[in-house]
């Protein structure tokens, strides 16, 4: 059984934690990630016909000059990949496999691996979060927490469970990003705080710095091991965990 707690930080019940009692496989998890992010690219490749559409034909022998196809009206090359201004030789291809594979027996194993590792207090610490002795993990609060509409609310609550302090290393950990990526709309790079797991729509915790909300039935080894390293410090709603029963 496993402890919840009120929006004031103080015991509320009981609930069942069956779904914390996965084994710990961090093989797995790393498999159930790389899977996903590879699943979740979109394929992408030219046009079937790019670099064909053209007027360009060989000048054929008897003028001193490659056989290459040429534009009409002039002597620019096009259409074959040889040629300077030719059609691209092996462009990428929507039907290349891109995804990775996994079998349905791993993939529940690595989610069930992921949970397990967000109630495991030596995990979370050794994956750099930032909470009091005294917290006692999973996190788990009643429903009147999904309650909550405004996101000063959310944090008064995380200070008095004593996991504040993650949101602040995250806020304060926010730096420029290094690359070419501060030009292509990321320019800043926020370490990972706490996730949020609910059974319905939360907008009040979407703005604290790191933390992200997921709901219960759209939750993924993804969202509970960013980077493949399982024990993110996780808050879940007793909703929630009826929701992840059932999966």
């Amino acid at each position: 059984m496993v402890e919840t707690l009120d929006t004031d930080g103080e015991p509320a019940g009981e609930v069942d934690g069956d779904a914390f009692t996965g084994n710990h496989r961090p093989d797995l998890v790393k498999r159930a990630y790389i899977a996903a992010q590879a699943n979740a690219k979109q394929p992408h490749g030219s046009d079937e016909f790019a670099g064909l559409r053209t007027s360009a034909e060989s000048w054929g022998s008897g003028r001193g000059a490659a056989h290459v196809p040429r534009i009409k009206n002039g002597s620019t090359a096009a259409r074959v990949p040889h040629a300077v201004g030719g059609r691209a030789g092996h462009p990428p291809k929507k039907q290349e496999k891109i995804g990775e594979d996994l079998n349905r027996k791993e993939r529940r194993k690595a989610f069930q691996a992921a949970l397990a590792a967000t109630a495991d207090e030596e995990t979370v610490r050794e994956r750099g979060h930032d909470l009091d002795d005294d917290v006692e993990l999973p996190l788990v609060f009643d429903e009147e927490f999904e309650d909550l509409v405004k996101t000063q609310e959310v944090l008064s609550v995380l200070e008095e469970v004593g996991v504040a302090a993650d949101v602040e290393r995250a806020d304060e950990g926010r730096k420029i990003r290094a690359g070419q990526g501060k030009a292509r709309g990321r320019k800043y790079r926020t370490p990972t705080s706490i996730l949020f797991v609910v059974s319905d729509e939360f907008p009040a915790a979407r703005n604290l710095p790191g933390c992200d909300v997921v709901q219960a039935d759209s939750l993924g080894v993804h969202h509970l091991a960013p980077g493949g390293e399982a024990g993110r410090l996780t808050a879940y709603t007793e909703p929630a965990l009826e929701v992840l029963e059932q999966r």
